[in-house]
């Protein structure tokens, strides 16, 4: 089941944030998430906060999910007064999304743009599973204002997929691009995991190069990591499945790498590479600049000058705050000067831009440089960058500069 959402301070009935958190609101990006917390069936690995239909129970539905998400976006706006807010990036995630008619999506992208304005040139994002859209559906989500989908592809190799318990066939993913393609996007993300029990380095390529066939602008690959109370992590303790190795792990990266830069798509992130920099995900981008923020629906994070909340997890919860006028979050934390410095760390230095020098503890960063695990010439220009072995090895290296 979804893991459990962290402690924080209450938050007020009207969703109010801190006069701290709303000086400079409008000086720096903003852009929505929303979730969809619907799925077909769980997978083994999932860990997100997601409901299969079972599970949903009375107070909730599909059919009723995007009024709920519509109440709070406009709840947003109450919250946020009258800034001037153009919204420069939208992200769909879930679960799977497109469970949900593209008139539904749609509908919340729109409710957005009446309340907030999207921005010019504005990257509305929706993820997809493969075996979700067909060729009209995806044509639907380009006429209602989406300009990228990220597909969950994960591996080319079916018992990969069928260790990840995905529903899709290797075959349907260049299918599916091709439909997008046709539909007008420019944009397309293939996501990708390795480490799976029973992957080889074998599959691993096999699986780029399939990826790299279908001709995405942009690629993510991932390091599968076993979460209590999944039914993976289930199965490794029970001794059914081998656990990920950290030097498999290390190796499959390195595989990674050299065939997405070989193509033509370069890493700005440790595990997202883009085929130019017009091509990166721009809404991941603000997360990982400290931009603002607002999280729609059941588990989703928002983040505000400063202040971060999260709301309630179950979608029946949601709804009926929502219904009721009242803030669907959860609790939330107000950051002072050294968690954001220590955040700003974290998230900075995972991009190819580095993070500047400034934040960090100078003996340690210049140990880094000795161990070969930051690029000495940047460091000297005001920007501390991972080399490749630094990526292999982010976690530490933060927890030796923080």
């Amino acid at each position: 089941m979804p893991s459990t959402l962290p402690d924080g301070e209450p938050v007020p009935a009207d969703g109010a944030l801190p006069g701290r958190a709303l000086d400079g609101l409008g000086t720096r990006p903003f852009a929505f998430y929303v979730h969809v917390p619907f799925c077909v069936t769980r997978c083994g690995y999932c860990d997100f906060n997601t409901y299969t239909a079972t599970e949903l129970g009375p107070g909730a539905s599909r059919d009723s999910y995007a009024d709920t998400a519509v109440q709070e976006v406009r709840m947003a706006r109450r919250v946020l007064g009258d800034a001037v807010l153009p919204v420069e990036t939208v992200f769909v995630g879930g679960g799977t999304p497109t469970l949900l008619p593209a008139e539904d999506l749609g509908r919340v992208l729109d409710a957005i743009d009446a309340e907030f304005g999207l921005a010019p040139g504005a990257e509305v994002t929706t993820e997809a599973n493969p075996e979700s859209v067909d060729e009209r559906y995806v044509s639907r989500l380009r006429e209602v204002g989406f300009t990228r989908i990220s597909y969950g592809m994960q591996s080319a190799r079916e018992h990969v997929l069928a260790v990840l318990e995905r529903a899709h066939t290797p075959g349907r993913v260049p299918q599916v691009v091709d439909w997008t393609r046709r539909a007008g996007f420019e944009h397309i993300n293939l996501d990708l995991i390795y480490g799976t029990p029973g992957e080889t380095d074998d599959d691993w390529r096999a699986s780029m190069e399939a990826a790299l066939s279908a001709e995405p602008d942009h690629v993510s690959a991932y390091a599968l990591i076993v979460e209590e109370g999944t039914r993976l992590a289930a199965q490794v303790r029970r001794g059914e499945l081998t656990p990920p190795d950290d030097d498999a792990m290390a190796d499959r990266y390195l595989i990674a790498d050299e065939l997405l830069t070989a193509h033509g798509l370069h890493w700005y992130e440790i595990s997202n590479w883009a085929a130019a920099p017009g091509t990166a995900c721009r809404h991941n981008l603000l997360y990982w600049t400290g931009a603002d923020w607002w999280g729609v629906g059941p588990g989703a994070h928002s983040h505000v000058g400063g202040t971060r909340w999260w709301n309630v997890k179950h979608p029946a919860a949601y709804a009926a705050r929502l219904a009721e006028r009242t803030s669907p979050a959860h609790a939330r934390e107000i950051l002072d000067d050294d968690d954001r410095r220590v955040e700003r760390i974290m998230l900075e230095l995972r991009l190819a831009q580095g993070c500047p020098t400034g934040l960090l503890d100078d003996k340690a960063a210049r140990k880094a440089i000795d161990d070969g695990l930051l690029e000495p010439a940047p460091y000297e220009q005001g920007r501390a960058v991972l080399t490749l072995r630094g990526r292999l090895l982010a976690d530490a290296v933060v927890r030796d500069l923080v």
